[in-house]
Protein backbone atom coordinates (compact mmCIF):
# COMPACT_ATOMS: atom_id res chain seq x y z
CA UNK A 1 0.00 0.00 0.00
CA UNK A 2 1.23 3.02 -1.02
CA UNK A 3 1.93 6.26 1.48
CA UNK A 4 -1.13 8.13 -0.09
CA UNK A 5 -3.46 4.81 0.10
CA UNK A 6 -2.21 4.26 3.77
CA UNK A 7 -3.05 8.03 4.40
CA UNK A 8 -6.72 7.49 2.70
CA UNK A 9 -7.15 4.39 5.74
CA UNK A 10 -6.00 6.33 7.88
CA UNK A 11 -8.41 9.02 7.96
CA UNK A 12 -11.52 6.73 7.51
CA UNK A 13 -10.35 4.90 10.51
CA UNK A 14 -10.22 8.10 12.72
CA UNK A 15 -13.28 9.49 11.53
CA UNK A 16 -15.23 6.03 12.46
CA UNK A 17 -12.65 6.26 15.60
CA UNK A 18 -13.72 9.64 17.14
CA UNK A 19 -7.12 14.69 -25.49
CA UNK A 20 -5.18 13.65 -28.19
CA UNK A 21 -7.16 10.86 -29.73
CA UNK A 22 -5.60 7.47 -31.04
CA UNK A 23 -7.20 5.92 -33.36
CA UNK A 24 -5.13 3.03 -34.64
CA UNK A 25 -4.38 -0.60 -33.43
CA UNK A 26 -0.91 -2.01 -32.29
CA UNK A 27 0.83 -4.17 -35.02
CA UNK A 28 -0.76 -7.49 -35.23
CA UNK A 29 -4.11 -6.52 -33.65
CA UNK A 30 -7.06 -6.45 -35.47
CA UNK A 31 -8.67 -3.25 -35.08
CA UNK A 32 -11.99 -3.59 -33.12
CA UNK A 33 -14.79 -4.51 -35.15
CA UNK A 34 -18.33 -3.12 -34.16
CA UNK A 35 -20.85 -5.97 -33.15
CA UNK A 36 -24.22 -6.43 -34.90
CA UNK A 37 -26.10 -7.05 -31.53
CA UNK A 38 -28.37 -4.17 -31.03
CA UNK A 39 -26.44 -1.53 -28.37
CA UNK A 40 -28.65 -0.39 -25.21
CA UNK A 41 -30.13 2.89 -25.85
CA UNK A 42 -29.07 4.33 -22.77
CA UNK A 43 -26.08 3.98 -24.28
CA UNK A 44 -26.56 5.55 -27.67
CA UNK A 45 -24.82 8.54 -26.73
CA UNK A 46 -21.94 7.66 -24.66
CA UNK A 47 -19.14 8.38 -27.12
CA UNK A 48 -15.44 7.86 -27.33
CA UNK A 49 -12.65 10.46 -27.30
CA UNK A 50 -9.51 8.98 -27.03
CA UNK A 51 -8.20 5.53 -27.27
CA UNK A 52 -4.60 4.67 -26.53
CA UNK A 53 -2.77 1.15 -26.95
CA UNK A 54 -0.04 0.14 -24.14
CA UNK A 55 0.48 -3.06 -25.61
CA UNK A 56 -1.12 -5.63 -27.97
CA UNK A 57 -3.81 -6.54 -25.83
CA UNK A 58 -4.80 -3.76 -23.28
CA UNK A 59 -6.09 -0.28 -24.11
CA UNK A 60 -7.03 3.21 -22.31
CA UNK A 61 -9.99 4.58 -23.47
CA UNK A 62 -11.76 8.35 -22.46
CA UNK A 63 -15.25 8.07 -22.90
CA UNK A 64 -17.41 10.88 -22.92
CA UNK A 65 -20.48 10.04 -20.64
CA UNK A 66 -23.85 11.32 -20.59
CA UNK A 67 -24.41 9.92 -17.35
CA UNK A 68 -21.53 11.42 -15.20
CA UNK A 69 -21.31 14.68 -17.56
CA UNK A 70 -17.66 13.77 -17.95
CA UNK A 71 -15.18 12.09 -20.12
CA UNK A 72 -14.07 9.08 -18.11
CA UNK A 73 -10.89 6.41 -18.37
CA UNK A 74 -11.57 2.94 -19.03
CA UNK A 75 -8.92 0.51 -19.43
CA UNK A 76 -9.88 -2.54 -21.54
CA UNK A 77 -7.73 -6.03 -21.76
CA UNK A 78 -8.58 -8.53 -24.69
CA UNK A 79 -8.07 -12.02 -24.16
CA UNK A 80 -5.23 -13.44 -26.19
CA UNK A 81 -7.64 -15.13 -29.05
CA UNK A 82 -9.26 -11.67 -29.64
CA UNK A 83 -7.79 -10.88 -33.03
CA UNK A 84 -7.99 -14.40 -34.38
CA UNK A 85 -11.61 -14.50 -34.36
CA UNK A 86 -13.36 -11.85 -35.84
CA UNK A 87 -16.79 -12.93 -35.66
CA UNK A 88 -16.68 -13.97 -31.94
CA UNK A 89 -18.38 -12.25 -29.56
CA UNK A 90 -17.04 -12.25 -25.63
CA UNK A 91 -18.28 -12.24 -21.94
CA UNK A 92 -17.16 -9.41 -20.02
CA UNK A 93 -15.20 -9.25 -16.74
CA UNK A 94 -15.73 -5.73 -14.84
CA UNK A 95 -12.95 -5.16 -12.26
CA UNK A 96 -13.89 -2.36 -10.06
CA UNK A 97 -11.39 0.20 -8.53
CA UNK A 98 -11.65 0.94 -4.60
CA UNK A 99 -11.42 4.36 -2.52
CA UNK A 100 -8.83 7.12 -3.77
CA UNK A 101 -7.42 5.00 -6.01
CA UNK A 102 -8.24 5.05 -9.95
CA UNK A 103 -8.70 2.53 -12.99
CA UNK A 104 -5.51 1.75 -13.37
CA UNK A 105 -5.29 -0.08 -9.96
CA UNK A 106 -5.72 -3.83 -11.13
CA UNK A 107 -3.33 -3.60 -13.66
CA UNK A 108 -1.00 -1.93 -11.23
CA UNK A 109 -1.01 -3.61 -8.45
CA UNK A 110 -2.02 -7.30 -9.88
CA UNK A 111 -0.78 -10.01 -12.42
CA UNK A 112 -4.39 -9.62 -13.67
CA UNK A 113 -3.73 -9.58 -17.23
CA UNK A 114 -1.54 -12.61 -17.41
CA UNK A 115 -3.84 -13.98 -15.39
CA UNK A 116 -6.82 -13.52 -17.68
CA UNK A 117 -4.81 -14.25 -21.13
CA UNK A 118 -6.10 -17.09 -21.87
CA UNK A 119 -9.59 -17.23 -20.37
CA UNK A 120 -11.87 -16.02 -23.10
CA UNK A 121 -12.95 -12.94 -21.50
CA UNK A 122 -13.24 -9.11 -22.31
CA UNK A 123 -11.80 -7.16 -18.98
CA UNK A 124 -12.95 -4.15 -18.54
CA UNK A 125 -11.63 -1.88 -15.78
CA UNK A 126 -13.41 1.62 -15.50
CA UNK A 127 -13.03 4.97 -13.60
CA UNK A 128 -15.53 5.06 -10.51
CA UNK A 129 -14.70 8.84 -9.71
CA UNK A 130 -12.01 9.99 -7.61
CA UNK A 131 -14.14 8.73 -4.71
CA UNK A 132 -14.07 5.10 -5.90
CA UNK A 133 -17.78 4.89 -5.08
CA UNK A 134 -20.07 3.21 -8.40
CA UNK A 135 -22.80 4.77 -7.63
CA UNK A 136 -25.39 7.72 -8.57
CA UNK A 137 -25.40 10.45 -6.43
CA UNK A 138 -27.83 12.43 -4.97
CA UNK A 139 -26.64 15.77 -5.39
CA UNK A 140 -29.56 17.54 -3.33
CA UNK A 141 -32.02 16.00 -5.82
CA UNK A 142 -30.01 17.69 -8.92
CA UNK A 143 -30.57 16.09 -12.07
CA UNK A 144 -27.07 16.90 -13.22
CA UNK A 145 -25.85 14.47 -10.28
CA UNK A 146 -22.96 12.21 -11.75
CA UNK A 147 -24.36 8.56 -12.25
CA UNK A 148 -21.74 5.88 -12.42
CA UNK A 149 -24.17 3.45 -11.90
CA UNK A 150 -25.49 4.00 -15.54
CA UNK A 151 -22.37 4.75 -16.86
CA UNK A 152 -20.65 1.49 -15.69
CA UNK A 153 -23.54 -0.99 -16.36
CA UNK A 154 -25.19 0.70 -19.21
CA UNK A 155 -23.09 3.27 -21.54
CA UNK A 156 -20.06 1.55 -21.17
CA UNK A 157 -21.62 -1.76 -22.16
CA UNK A 158 -23.04 -0.31 -25.06
CA UNK A 159 -19.51 0.90 -26.13
CA UNK A 160 -18.10 -2.54 -25.71
CA UNK A 161 -20.86 -3.94 -27.89
CA UNK A 162 -20.26 -1.32 -30.52
CA UNK A 163 -15.94 -1.56 -30.61
CA UNK A 164 -15.16 -5.07 -29.17
CA UNK A 165 -18.01 -7.29 -29.50
CA UNK A 166 -18.97 -7.52 -25.96
CA UNK A 167 -21.68 -10.12 -25.33
CA UNK A 168 -24.45 -10.40 -23.08
CA UNK A 169 -22.84 -12.42 -20.13
CA UNK A 170 -21.54 -10.73 -17.53
CA UNK A 171 -19.31 -10.65 -14.32
CA UNK A 172 -18.17 -7.99 -11.72
CA UNK A 173 -15.47 -8.06 -8.93
CA UNK A 174 -14.31 -5.49 -7.22
CA UNK A 175 -12.04 -4.57 -4.09
CA UNK A 176 -13.35 -1.64 -1.00
CA UNK A 177 -15.64 0.77 -2.61
CA UNK A 178 -15.44 -1.44 -5.63
CA UNK A 179 -16.67 -4.73 -3.70
CA UNK A 180 -19.74 -2.13 -2.72
CA UNK A 181 -20.11 -1.64 -6.32
CA UNK A 182 -20.20 -5.52 -7.27
CA UNK A 183 -22.72 -6.44 -4.79
CA UNK A 184 -25.12 -3.25 -5.46
CA UNK A 185 -25.18 -3.81 -9.27
CA UNK A 186 -25.71 -7.36 -8.82
CA UNK A 187 -28.61 -6.53 -6.61
CA UNK A 188 -29.92 -3.76 -8.44
CA UNK A 189 -29.68 -5.09 -11.84
CA UNK A 190 -30.96 -8.46 -11.82
CA UNK A 191 -29.76 -11.05 -14.23
CA UNK A 192 -27.18 -8.57 -15.29
CA UNK A 193 -24.38 -10.56 -14.13
CA UNK A 194 -24.14 -13.71 -13.91
CA UNK A 195 -21.64 -13.39 -10.59
CA UNK A 196 -20.08 -10.76 -8.26
CA UNK A 197 -17.33 -10.73 -5.95
CA UNK A 198 -16.71 -8.38 -3.00
CA UNK A 199 -13.11 -8.13 -1.66
CA UNK A 200 -12.90 -6.36 1.57
CA UNK A 201 -16.56 -4.37 0.42
CA UNK A 202 -19.00 -1.91 2.04
CA UNK A 203 -21.64 -4.49 2.00
CA UNK A 204 -24.01 -3.57 4.64
CA UNK A 205 -24.15 0.32 4.19
CA UNK A 206 -26.58 1.08 7.63
CA UNK A 207 -24.70 -1.47 9.79
CA UNK A 208 -22.99 0.48 12.74
CA UNK A 209 -20.50 2.90 11.79
CA UNK A 210 -20.63 1.88 7.92
CA UNK A 211 -22.51 5.95 7.26
CA UNK A 212 -19.43 7.44 9.18
CA UNK A 213 -16.77 5.24 6.49
CA UNK A 214 -18.27 6.73 4.01
CA UNK A 215 -18.84 10.14 5.00
CA UNK A 216 -15.24 9.89 5.17
CA UNK A 217 -14.85 9.12 1.91
CA UNK A 218 -16.79 11.39 0.50
CA UNK A 219 -15.43 14.09 3.09
CA UNK A 220 -11.65 13.32 1.64
CA UNK A 221 -12.31 14.13 -1.82
CA UNK A 222 -13.59 17.96 -0.40
CA UNK A 223 -16.84 17.20 -1.04
CA UNK A 224 -20.21 17.30 1.62
CA UNK A 225 -21.25 13.81 2.40
CA UNK A 226 -24.69 14.70 2.02
CA UNK A 227 -24.60 14.68 -1.86
CA UNK A 228 -23.91 11.00 -1.81
CA UNK A 229 -27.39 9.48 -0.89
CA UNK A 230 -28.01 12.51 1.44
CA UNK A 231 -29.33 12.63 5.29
CA UNK A 232 -28.71 9.02 6.35
CA UNK A 233 -31.53 9.48 8.54
CA UNK A 234 -33.88 12.08 6.45
CA UNK A 235 -32.54 10.01 3.15
CA UNK A 236 -32.80 5.88 4.65
CA UNK A 237 -35.52 5.50 1.98
CA UNK A 238 -32.47 6.40 -0.55
CA UNK A 239 -29.44 4.43 1.10
CA UNK A 240 -31.71 1.43 1.45
CA UNK A 241 -32.16 1.76 -2.48
CA UNK A 242 -28.49 1.26 -2.78
CA UNK A 243 -27.59 -0.90 0.59
CA UNK A 244 -26.58 -3.98 -0.74
CA UNK A 245 -28.23 -5.79 2.53
CA UNK A 246 -31.60 -4.58 2.30
CA UNK A 247 -31.62 -5.41 -1.36
CA UNK A 248 -30.05 -8.99 -0.71
CA UNK A 249 -32.96 -11.04 -2.15
CA UNK A 250 -32.61 -10.07 -5.95
CA UNK A 251 -28.86 -11.33 -5.35
CA UNK A 252 -30.80 -15.18 -6.04
CA UNK A 253 -29.48 -16.72 -9.01
CA UNK A 254 -26.45 -14.80 -8.91
CA UNK A 255 -23.05 -16.37 -8.27
CA UNK A 256 -21.26 -14.66 -4.82
CA UNK A 257 -17.87 -14.32 -4.11
CA UNK A 258 -17.63 -12.90 0.12
CA UNK A 259 -14.23 -12.44 1.31
CA UNK A 260 -13.22 -9.67 4.22
CA UNK A 261 -10.84 -9.89 7.08
CA UNK A 262 -11.17 -9.46 10.48
CA UNK A 263 -7.70 -7.14 10.74
CA UNK A 264 -6.63 -6.56 14.38
CA UNK A 265 -6.09 -8.25 16.37
CA UNK A 266 -3.75 -10.88 14.46
CA UNK A 267 -3.77 -8.27 11.68
CA UNK A 268 -0.48 -6.75 9.29
CA UNK A 269 1.50 -5.05 11.68
CA UNK A 270 3.58 -3.62 8.41
CA UNK A 271 0.51 -1.90 7.57
CA UNK A 272 -1.23 -0.95 10.64
CA UNK A 273 -3.69 1.72 9.04
CA UNK A 274 -4.61 -0.93 6.79
CA UNK A 275 -5.41 -3.84 9.23
CA UNK A 276 -7.42 -1.16 11.97
CA UNK A 277 -9.49 -0.39 8.73
CA UNK A 278 -10.47 -3.96 7.62
CA UNK A 279 -11.42 -4.56 11.43
CA UNK A 280 -13.61 -1.81 10.70
CA UNK A 281 -15.78 -3.72 8.21
CA UNK A 282 -15.41 -6.93 10.05
CA UNK A 283 -18.51 -6.88 11.30
CA UNK A 284 -20.81 -5.75 8.51
CA UNK A 285 -18.86 -8.39 6.74
CA UNK A 286 -20.80 -10.90 9.32
CA UNK A 287 -24.35 -8.88 9.10
CA UNK A 288 -24.25 -8.97 5.48
CA UNK A 289 -23.75 -13.14 5.04
CA UNK A 290 -25.78 -14.07 7.70
CA UNK A 291 -28.44 -12.11 5.61
CA UNK A 292 -27.68 -14.00 2.67
CA UNK A 293 -28.33 -17.54 4.64
CA UNK A 294 -31.10 -16.17 5.91
CA UNK A 295 -32.72 -15.99 2.62
CA UNK A 296 -31.32 -19.39 1.28
CA UNK A 297 -29.05 -17.80 -1.22
CA UNK A 298 -26.26 -19.51 -1.86
CA UNK A 299 -22.55 -17.74 -1.32
CA UNK A 300 -18.96 -18.86 -1.16
CA UNK A 301 -17.59 -16.74 1.61
CA UNK A 302 -14.30 -16.38 2.83
CA UNK A 303 -14.31 -14.43 6.31
CA UNK A 304 -10.32 -15.02 7.46
CA UNK A 305 -8.42 -13.98 10.14
CA UNK A 306 -5.76 -11.16 10.33
CA UNK A 307 -5.20 -9.02 7.16
CA UNK A 308 -5.61 -5.71 5.87
CA UNK A 309 -7.09 -3.86 3.70
CA UNK A 310 -4.83 -3.88 0.70
CA UNK A 311 -3.63 -5.67 -2.62
CA UNK A 312 -1.87 -8.80 -1.32
CA UNK A 313 -5.01 -10.21 0.37
CA UNK A 314 -7.16 -8.87 -2.55
CA UNK A 315 -4.66 -10.53 -5.67
CA UNK A 316 -5.33 -13.87 -3.41
CA UNK A 317 -8.79 -13.72 -2.84
CA UNK A 318 -9.79 -12.38 -6.86
CA UNK A 319 -7.90 -15.62 -7.45
CA UNK A 320 -9.59 -17.79 -5.16
CA UNK A 321 -12.82 -16.25 -6.38
CA UNK A 322 -12.11 -16.67 -10.12
CA UNK A 323 -14.05 -20.57 -10.71
CA UNK A 324 -17.43 -18.02 -9.23
CA UNK A 325 -16.64 -16.00 -11.85
CA UNK A 326 -16.02 -18.09 -14.71
CA UNK A 327 -18.94 -19.85 -13.92
CA UNK A 328 -20.83 -16.52 -13.92
CA UNK A 329 -19.21 -15.76 -17.28
CA UNK A 330 -20.24 -19.06 -18.80
CA UNK A 331 -16.27 -20.13 -18.96
CA UNK A 332 -17.18 -23.44 -17.33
Amino acid sequence: MTRKRRCAALAVTTALLGTGVVLTAPPGVAAPVRAAAPVAEAAASATVVGETWLDARTVDLTIASPAVGAALPVRVVLPTGYAAHPDRTWPVLYLLQGAHDDYTSWTRETDVVDFLAGQDVLTVMPSSGPTGIPTDWWNYGSADAPDYETFQVEELMGVLQQRFRAGTKRAVAGVSTGGYGALAFAARHPGTFGAAASYSGILDTTALGMPTVLNAIVAREQLLPLTLWGSYLLGRENWNRHNPYAQARALQGTGLYISQGSGLPGGDFGNLEGALLEGTLWAQAHRFTARLDALGIAAQVHLYSGGAHAWPNWRQEFKASWPTLAKGLGLS
